[in-house]
């Protein structure tokens, strides 16, 4: 049964939905309710692409992806049913994905997922540096079943692996400086001086968190050379936690699957007081997202590096308006 839902409680949904991570906070997305239908679709937004850092939009598949989770999170928690198919139409490839909103009636509702709700407007991005406090294992067990429940996979490096992750985002940014142009997508999507305060978009300098002195934590300056007033440096964690979410392909689908993954593994992360950032900069290069997979089994595509850990969550960073973002038909 389609429920008859109000253009009110659609918007709610979809500002909901927009608060999912995305690359530079570039919000690649937009949104469609189909009144008739009781359907929000989701489409990509290629005028939000980022065709150096990310050639193949599988960062923007992420982030879509992301804000599907939290989408399907948001209709549970107010009662409805979402029954999603993802690139319901191959002819449309900007079309990724359609949410039938249902009514409970004769169908289970995701208990779970709702339960997750309270961390999508706790979840922020967290620059700083963490605290020298190991994950439980039980934390960790909640996190990697996050992720499978989503078709995914959550490894946990040993030292080895996670020193070879390390070296391949140092190898990341040293690239970064012999290229002229690796830093223009960055330079497009940070917000400094009081263009910061009016931003909807991007990452503002308040957001960037304060400059590494020391410390091997993946941390991406979005600063640069640029200049930041009243931004400090201070160490991070030697020997930060990560954790690296993969699929089993490396195609639309897959990647929109890992970005729901994703936000499944960060909103449980948040409901268990972890702070958590993310990096796919040793990524954006196909040849080195090769060399991230898990030396043991060596079989999986490594789509993001989670860094997480105890310490501040961060600042929120702006969103659109709903209005900018969602059209209904």
């Amino acid at each position: 049964m389609t429920t008859r839902l109000d253009e009110k409680t659609v918007a709610e949904l979809v500002a909901d939905a927009t608060a999912a991570p995305s690359m530079h906070n570039a919000q690649p997305w937009r949104f469609r309710f189909l009144t008739g239908e009781g359907v929000v679709q989701l489409h990509a937004d290629p005028e939000r692409a980022m065709p150096h850092s990310d050639p193949d939009d599988r960062a923007l598949h992420i982030g879509c992806g992301a804000a599907l989770f939290n989408l399907r999170v948001a209709a549970a928690h107010a009662g409805l049913v979402p029954e999603t198919r993802l690139l319901p139409e191959p002819q449309d490839p900007l079309l990724l994905a359609a949410v039938r909103l249902a009514g409970p009636a004769g169908r289970p509702q995701e208990d779970d997922l709702a339960r997750l709700y309270p961390a999508i407007r706790q979840r922020h991005t967290s620059r700083h540096p963490f605290a020298d406090k190991d994950v439980p294992e039980d934390v960790r067990a909640t996190l990697r079943e996050a992720a499978a429940r989503e078709g995914a996979g959550l490894h946990f490096p040993g030292v080895w692996h996670a020193e070879t992750m390390l070296d391949l985002v140092r190898d990341a940014e040293s690239r970064d400086v012999m290229d002229p142009d690796a830093n223009e997508d960055l330079v497009r999507w940070t917000r400094l001086g009081p263009e910061a305060d009016l931003a909807v978009d991007g990452v503002p300098e308040y957001a960037f968190g304060p400059r590494k002195r020391s410390g091997r934590a993946p941390v991406r300056d979005f600063a640069g050379r640029r200049r930041v007033a009243d931004r400090g440096a201070t160490a991070f964690e030697h020997t930060p936690h990560l954790a690296l979410l993969s699929t089993v392909g490396d195609h639309p689908a897959d990647w929109l699957r890992a970005g729901q993954a994703l936000e499944r593994v960060l909103l449980e992360a948040t409901l268990a007081d972890l702070a958590t950032s993310l990096t796919s900069h040793a990524l954006e290069d196909r040849e080195l997202r090769l060399l991230a997979r898990d030396p043991g089994s060596g079989t999986g595509q490594v789509q993001m590096v989670v860094r997480l850990g105890y310490g501040p969550r961060g600042a929120a960073t702006p969103r659109r308006p709903v209005g900018d973002v969602l059209d209904v038909l």
